[in-house]
């Protein structure tokens, strides 16, 4: 349902797909720690298999940092792996080093595999296929040049690649761009201009390309001051690019897009935790959460919806407290639902989801807004998830606001209106790996 390898902690990914039907994510991993140094301890890919999706197998490292002297040699960071001939190409992200200033220097290399499942990678050279460009992106100190992402280009037989790069030509607060660049064979790359440059948004990073089934374009970018990610929409590759809005709330970054055992197209991304699981720890690189379905219609915004693939995971509805489960609840005016209290015996609120129509706000102990955001449409039903202290909710289907919540006990779902009080029946969730014990098992409550 979320997923980490045992102790450790998951960052950007990359979902594969075998011929057999099994699921392979590639992941950057690190320790639990309060004071996480990206630069030494994201130096590997862990890997992991699922046939659905849901339950995922940690299978070990499968990628690492490059030899002294190369361009990899401190860290690798974002890749993206991808079917080429009869086994697998890989762009992925190298750091050399800091700059005098102690900002990373980035680059883009390449490897093979004459594998599919993930594995066997052998890199291609011993320097990177592409650099950031200084007529129109930084170099240096605050530079850009990471997370790249590579399709087939739709105007000819060569190929398209997307970069997280920051634009020479805007202040460095809002210079996150999206960075192109093209190859006739993966191997020879001449960057352009910007495809996409916003001119509001500090880092965009993770960018995704998804062509729909009418030919046109989707682009996903995650934004780095909000922690959420947005998406674009183009009748082609090279635009023109429209800006779409929020496609993921705070709290869900890095997506993917991958077609479901069912052939429907499906998001994951990365969810945080919070050091010492308290809510007063700093917020850390934490888990994958589970799929939502994209929806992407002519007539409106790309969105996400709760993903019925889920559903196999979920018991009988009960009265029952539960810590892991999902609630529905229809809404006609404000309402406040406790999913947690103080004390086992039905004490104060101390986690629970409210709503008025259009906002939309989970809080903590103390009634601490944890989580807020304000709907396009006023909604008329809400269905809540919770993984222990993970809670994402669903705003007539759209998934809406995701939060984090360590206080509380287990309680009857109680739904609070100016009329009156009543209790909201769950479906609990049946974990993958219940029984694990280990940083990365999900919170098993005070």
């Amino acid at each position: 349902m979320r997923y980490a390898p045992p102790g450790l902690c998951v960052n950007d990914f990359a979902l594969l797909r075998d011929e057999d039907g099994t699921y392979t994510v590639l992941h950057l991993q690190g320790p639990w720690t309060a004071e996480f140094d990206h630069l030494r301890m994201e130096t590997s890919y862990g890997r992991a298999t699922s046939a659905d999706l849901v339950h995922w197998q940690p299978q070990g490292t499968a990628f690492g940092n490059g030899l002294p002297g190369r361009f990899d040699q401190q860290a690798v960071w974002t890749m993206h792996p991808f079917r080429h001939g009869g086994g697998m190409a890989m762009f992925y992200t190298g750091v050399s080093g800091l700059t005098a200033d102690g900002w990373p220097l980035q680059a883009v290399g390449l490897a093979y595999s004459d594998r599919t499942d993930g594995t066997g990678w052998r890199r291609h050279g011993t320097g990177p296929v592409v650099e950031a460009d200084p007529r129109w992106y930084r170099t240096g100190e605050r530079m850009g040049w990471r997370d790249p992402f590579v399709v087939r280009d739709d105007e000819g037989e060569g190929w398209v690649m997307a970069v997280c790069a920051s634009d020479v030509s805007l202040p460095v607060e809002v210079s996150g761009c999206v960075a192109l660049a093209t190859s006739p064979d993966l191997e020879h790359w001449t960057v352009h201009p910007p495809l996409v440059s916003p001119g509001d948004v500090d880092e965009l990073e993770c960018p995704v390309l998804e062509r729909l089934d009418d030919g046109s374009w989707l682009l996903l970018g995650s934004i780095g001051a909000t922690r959420g990610f947005d998406a674009w929409t183009a009748p082609r590759l090279r635009g023109p690019w429209t800006r779409r809005g929020s496609l993921g709330p705070t709290g869900s970054y890095a997506p993917r897009v991958i077609a479901a055992p069912d052939g429907s197209r499906v998001v994951l991304h990365t969810t945080p935790r919070q050091v010492g699981l308290t809510d007063a720890g700093d917020r850390c690189r934490g888990m994958l959460a589970q799929p939502k379905s994209l929806v992407v219609r002519e007539d409106s915004a790309p969105r996400l919806e709760w993903w019925t693939g889920l559903n196999a995971w979920l018991g009988e509805e009960t009265d029952r407290p539960a810590l892991h489960a999902v609630g529905d609840i229809g809404i006609t005016g404000p309402v406040e639902i406790t999913l947690r209290t103080d004390t086992p015996d039905d004490g104060a609120s101390a986690f629970s989801v409210g709503c008025d129509g259009k906002n939309l706000w989970v809080t903590g102990p103390g009634g601490i807004r944890l989580g807020e955001t304000v709907l396009t449409e006023p909604a008329a039903t809400l269905r809540i998830l919770t993984i222990g202290e993970y809670v994402e909710v669903y705003a007539d289907n759209v998934f809406a606001l995701t939060a984090l919540c360590y206080s509380g006990h287990s309680a009857p779902w109680t739904a609070v209106t100016e009329e009156h009080s009543r209790t909201i029946p769950v479906r609990p969730i049946r974990l993958p790996d219940p029984h694990r014990d280990d940083a990365s098992a999900v919170w098993p409550g005070p």
